[in-house]
């Protein structure tokens, strides 16, 4: 249940400063205040000992697929739960579950099994709305989707997802070159979708366009999408180009080391303006697991991959299938590309959260805002994680 609790000894992470002369209170599953350190509390306070721990907002992952063995595409009551375990370990206390493309009876069987888990109780952490990343995608820039599940836009398909996903479709990745995304983005703007550009094929121009109808967000950049191409020998740019040129939009990292270099992190945090940055795992069922191959999608359309070096590959290792980040290696990642620990943290934390219009009450701390919080050490290890006041993870 939620409690009420004085963090004590840490350095707290607001967002001014990091104050290391404070105490920080939770009351009914809120942040009451900031206090000098040594204040007097009710005995009814129970006292979490934060010395030398940094407490921060709860990580906040806006893409991801699974962890712990479980992929958000499986029907299976446990999924959730597992999944959302897998991460709540390293921080999260937010998440945006993320389905593949799939065949229209595979998307919609993973879309309930959403609506059943939001309405569980059994999750521990917050479910932000769904996300689904495809199908409408580009067959030139598939990556790990297997391309049979690659289709246009079918209006009578999308509305049909959205029907069973109650309105729970919080966000949608798309490839805006693909034909009838103008009608989709009338659709989805319509409902408060947040659209994205993903696994697309599209040039400079087609990208601003879309960015007129909607599409404010990018898809883990500079994976699965076009750069600078030849035609005829002149120069075409592409969505990493538009993506960088466009001031207003946002992008996500997959800050995992592998998908992205430390130049290229570099390269995005001195272009970009920070708010525009999201830090995201992409993880699929094997983050978390310590195991050599596993599988993309659902038990019963799946792609295999193998995993190695800290990332997963396809079968051939020409290609990454995927990601098994956990949200605190990819604050490491970023700190290791010359990012400040708060900028990251908030790459992590307020900032997807407002790209996705959920930050009223979340990813800062703040009196009156949920008591969403970790506390970890220098090298990122997390120790103690809080959602809504409760405490979810202690560990050693």
């Amino acid at each position: 249940m939620e409690g009420k609790y004085v963090i004590q000894g840490g350095k707290v992470m607001t967002p001014e400063k990091i104050h290391e002369e404070t105490d920080l209170v939770i009351s009914g599953g809120k942040i009451e205040g900031l206090f000098p350190r040594g204040s007097a509390f009710p005995p009814e306070y129970e006292v979490i000992r934060g010395e030398g721990l940094y407490v921060s907002p709860g990580f906040v992952d806006i893409h991801q697929h699974g962890g712990g063995g479980s992929d958000y595409m499986d029907d299976c009551e446990d999924t959730y739960y597992n999944a959302t375990w897998a991460h709540i370990k390293h921080g999260m206390t937010s998440v945006m579950p993320t389905l593949v493309a799939a065949g229209h009876q595979g998307t919609l069987r993973a879309v309930e099994q959403y609506v059943k888990a939001s309405e569980s109780g059994r999750i521990c952490c917050n479910l932000l709305g769904l996300h689904l990343e495809g199908p409408y995608l580009s067959p030139a820039q598939a990556g790990a989707m297997k391309p049979e599940n690659i289709r246009n836009f079918d209006s009578k398909e999308y509305e049909a997802i959205y029907r069973a996903s109650q309105g729970m479709i919080r966000r949608w990745s798309a490839a805006p070159e693909v034909k009838g995304a103008e009608e989709f983005a009338e659709f989805a703007k319509e409902r408060g979708i947040a659209l994205s550009i993903a696994h697309s094929d599209a040039d400079f121009d087609t990208v601003i366009k879309a960015y007129g109808m909607g599409f404010r967000h990018v898809t883990h950049l500079y994976s699965g999408m076009s750069s600078v191409t030849r035609r005829g020998g002149f120069r075409i740019a592409g969505v990493v180009e538009a993506a960088f040129y466009l001031d207003g939009m946002n992008v996500e990292i997959i800050a995992d080391g592998c998908h992205l270099p430390l130049s290229l992190l570099k390269l995005i945090a001195k272009i970009k303006k920070p708010k525009t940055v999201a830090l995201i795992t992409d993880a699929m069922r094997a983050a978390g697991q310590d195991v050599k191959e596993s599988y993309i999608g659902s038990k019963d359309d799946s792609q295999p991959a193998i995993i190695e070096d800290g990332v997963a590959k396809m079968m051939s290792r020409e290609a990454f299938a995927g990601s098994i980040a956990t949200p605190d290696r990819l604050i490491r990642t970023m700190r290791k590309a010359g990012t400040s620990l708060e900028e990251a943290v908030r790459m992590m934390t307020v900032y997807p959260l407002r790209m996705m219009g959920a930050g009223e009450t979340k990813g800062e701390i703040r009196p009156g805002y949920d008591a969403d919080l970790c506390l970890f050490d220098e090298g990122i290890n997390i120790k103690k994680v809080l959602v809504g006041g409760r405490i979810v993870f202690a560990g050693p």
